[in-house]
């Protein structure tokens, strides 16, 4: 069994490597971080962007140059970190009120639709709108929700559910901060300086849809899970984690279906582990990892038969879901162009009027495709797949067909326009937010990938999650990081967990031992590993 378990890990680790690395090095080499014009995008940094790197590296110089700014800096981020976490976090959440406040505008593509749909009961009767429900019933759900949103609050504006939105995701925050005090405490204070970078680069809080709205249903399906694993918190507690551990794997499963990926990963690294201690699991071992799967099938149970209930015998609009398009659908796309949305192979799914006849196209376009590729070229395809999927640290911003609905070229007269310069196509200031959420995105990167050392059993979970969503976009369709939001939440604590580590690799390789840090990480890892 240790020998399997060993190679199981060895087999996890080798793919881990190889996606994560080709994602790292296409996300250094996007153009989103060229300084200056840009000849890919046709757009140029402004000062703003020259300030920022001027003010980082003189703040790195001067952090080496001068022992009274290195202890201040000290003192401020390091002694007083949780303080100052708390300062930077109240700080992102009133520039994110303010951001909604004046930046609200309509959207396009499925994100349009849905609102549009949910919020105008007289749309349900066009033509249009039912077709699109009919092949796309993955979203009747979040748009049924939207509409009980609509009606139980009486709104119907796009600044209304751009600031729900704005909600789930500082959620999904907090649930990930809770994570941390649980597994790891004393990364508290760094969880919370990477949850504020993470959210002062994320203009998505003005996109409804189910990327920013199935962030806190991951996020607190990891929380469960981190609180069931925890053998200190009392039993009553961990009764309710697998409870809710199994309510929100099911709303995660019917919000956005690909965002349990992190769920097979956990059963597969729990049954690894349990292969390995089978021997000395005891009785009461036994007894508690039975309950906790019972009040898991139970509650995962009875939310999908509520929610299915509940959309199968809605009656705001008429579907038919006989016109439903399959699964291989989404493969048959995901090998063509850049691994994206095909507009032309979704308007054939509109013609085609069975399941079977969608389902026999896109078999027919898949083996067509792939016979066409060859083994070489569908590998040289995989890894251009992967850098599409993962290097563009804006996930995806504006890719998207028609992804607002107005002019997309503001003046800069005005709070409102100011801002949407930021953060639209033919913004003054695209290039500098690019920059800055690109910078971001390597940086998270970086501590991930020199977070090497002893293998943690919660590091793995997240690793192979990681694995899973990589493969999942590369076999599906992908084409634009956008799609890597719904690992968010796995990312953001993987470089939590890892910074340790990170801060003892560094200073091996400068020829300084951190031997307490390094004992502290290690009880962490027995913990973890027991």
């Amino acid at each position: 069994m240790r020998r399997f378990y060993n190679f199981s890990q060895s087999v996890i680790n080798f793919f881990w490597r190889i996606l994560f690395f080709l994602t790292l090095f296409f996300a250094l080499t996007s153009p989103n971080i060229i300084l200056g014009d840009n000849a890919t995008f046709g757009t140029s940094t402004t000062l703003l962007t020259t300030g920022l790197v001027i003010g980082i590296v003189a703040i790195l110089v001067m952090n080496y140059a001068y022992p009274r700014v290195h202890a201040w800096l000290v003192k401020v981020l390091i002694t007083e970190q949780l303080r100052t976490g708390r300062w930077l976090l109240l700080l992102i959440l009133v520039g994110q009120i303010f951001f909604v406040y004046f930046v609200h505008p309509n959207s396009g593509f499925d994100s349009g639709m849905l609102l549009h749909t949910a919020t105008d009961p007289t749309s349900v009767l066009d033509p249009d709108v039912t077709s699109y429900f009919s092949l796309n019933v993955n979203n009747l759900p979040i748009m049924l929700f939207m509409h009980w949103l609509s009606t139980t609050f009486n709104q119907t504006t796009w600044e209304f559910f751009d600031f729900v939105t704005l909600f789930f995701v500082d959620l999904s925050a907090i649930f990930n901060l809770l994570s941390v005090r649980l597994v790891q405490k004393r990364a508290l204070g760094t969880a919370m300086y990477i949850q504020a970078a993470w959210l002062a680069v994320f203009p998505s809080i003005i996109m409804p849809y189910t990327d920013a709205w199935g962030l806190p249903l991951v996020s607190f399906y990891l929380l469960c899970y981190f609180t069931m694993r925890k053998s200190t918190m009392p039993s009553l507690i961990r009764a309710a984690a697998a409870n809710g551990f199994g309510i929100s794997v099911m709303l995660t499963y019917f919000m956005k279906p690909s965002s349990i990926i992190p769920v097979i990963a956990i059963a597969i690294i729990e049954m690894l582990v349990a292969l390995v201690n089978h021997k000395r699991l005891g009785l009461e071992t036994l007894f508690i990892a039975f309950a906790m799967l019972l009040f898991i099938g139970r509650s995962g149970y009875e939310t999908y038969q509520y929610v299915n209930h509940k959309v199968e015998n809605q009656t705001y609009i008429q579907v038919d879901r006989s016109r439903a398009i399959p699964a291989i659908h989404f493969a048959a796309m995901g090998v063509y162009g850049q691994g994206g949305y095909s507009w032309w192979q979704a308007v054939e799914m509109t013609f085609l009027p069975t399941k079977k006849q969608k389902t026999d196209y896109s078999v027919m376009m898949l083996k067509k495709r792939l016979k066409k590729l060859g083994p070489v070229g569908y590998l040289k395809f995989l890894v251009m797949k992967q850098r599409n999927n993962t290097a563009d640290g804006t996930f995806g911003w504006l890719k998207e067909g028609h992804f607002f609905l107005e002019n997309q070229k503001p003046n800069n007269n005005g709070i409102t326009n100011k801002l949407k310069n930021f953060i639209y196509l033919y913004g003054r200031h695209i290039a500098d937010f690019r920059f800055a959420a690109q910078l971001w995105w390597i940086c998270l990167l970086v501590i991930i990938a020199l977070g090497f050392g002893p293998e943690r059993r919660v590091i793995q979970i997240l690793r192979l999650a990681m694995v899973g969503g990589f493969m999942f976009l590369l076999l599906f369709e992908g084409g634009r990081s956008r799609y890597l939001i719904q690992y968010l939440p796995c990312l953001l604590l993987l470089a939590t967990f890892s910074y340790e580590r990170v801060v003892i690799n560094v200073k091996r390789l400068a020829g300084v031992y951190e031997r307490k840090l390094d004992a502290a990480i290690a009880a962490d890892e027995q913990e973890q590993n027991s």
